[in-house]
């Protein structure tokens, strides 16, 4: 099974899940903030779980 423990990771800033790199992320990386569509239409909406802010 190949897995990969090697990729970045970052906490999502709606939900806090941990999420990791994508290639579809590559050159925006440093900008991505939310784990998925739903988090990022959310985010006006949610405040961010505590101790989990960057």
């Amino acid at each position: 099974m190949h897995r990969k423990p090697h990729l970045p990771q970052k906490h999502c800033l709606c939900c806090g899940r941990l999420f990791a790199w994508r290639k579809k992320w590559a050159k925006v990386w440093d900008e991505v903030k939310f784990c998925s569509e739903r988090c990022r239409r959310q985010r006006k909406a949610s405040h961010p779980p505590s101790g989990l802010q960057e």
